[in-house]
């Protein structure tokens, strides 16, 4: 059995004229951290885009759990055991807690699996679980950010696309949300961890890559990147 979870092969995209990503190859390997780091407009949404199949691909191919899922539809893709926690939050503001996690559990019919997964994300996050019933636009910042993780966590996912976790929240939070982030991958979840926040993300992750311009330009373990001249001069600054 292979190691790698999904895998990107020379993969191109084009909206409109433009080449969005050109020849980007990557791994994510199985129960591993691995993450993407890049600046505003380095291409890193198209690629979560092409992943889940949100944008049309010109060329190369993805292959998930050694299927090749090119062109696939994206409800599919979703139901092979993908999930994104997307930037920003964006949960649904007028549902109760509860209903938002539901929406998580679309694509599962078991009502046991529904509920212990339900189970799964109140001890994860205690605070939903006494707020199971708020409406979700009333909660604070910190916990629609819980909320949304949960929701990801409800179908069951191999694999976790985290994108942004930082945006937006103070730096306590942005700490507890790659705490939480490490702890599920710690409980067996592959997680594809989608920064610009470099600092922090090569503290948690295995391996990773550097998109810019819709190219990979550094690639390796997290020892290799910190020690890329890339990385130190564009990211790691005081």
């Amino acid at each position: 059995m292979s190691d790698i979870l999904l895998k990107m092969e020379n993969v191109t995209t084009v909206y409109g004229r433009n080449e969005m990503l050109r020849n980007v190859s990557l791994e994510i390997e199985k129960g591993k951290i691995t993450c993407l780091l890049g600046s505003n407009g380095a291409g890193k949404s198209t690629l979560i885009k092409a992943i889940l199949g949100l944008v049309k691909i010109t060329k190369g191919k993805i292959l998930f759990d050694g299927e090749d899922i090119t062109g696939e539809k994206t409800h599919k893709i979703v139901r092979r055991g993908i999930s994104i926690v997307p930037e920003g939050k964006r949960i649904f503001p007028k549902m109760t807690v509860v209903e938002n996690l539901r929406m998580g559990a679309f694509n599962e019919t078991d009502p046991q699996t529904i509920e212990k997964n339900m189970e799964r994300v109140f001890e994860l996050f205690p605070r939903l679980k006494e707020r199971r019933r708020q409406i979700a636009g009333t909660m604070s910042g910190g916990e629609q950010s819980m909320l949304s993780i949960g929701r990801g966590l409800m179908s069951s996912p191999k694999l976790m696309i985290f994108d942004e976790p930082s945006l937006g929240l103070a730096p306590i939070l942005v700490e507890q949300n790659f705490e939480t982030i490490a702890r599920i991958n710690s409980e067996g979840t592959t997680v594809f961890l989608v920064e610009q926040n470099a600092n922090l993300t090569l503290e948690y992750a295995a391996q990773g890559y550097v998109l810019q311009k819709g190219e990979v330009i550094v690639q390796g373990s997290v020892d290799v990147l910190k020690e890329s001249e890339v990385i130190k001069s564009a990211y790691l600054q005081e």
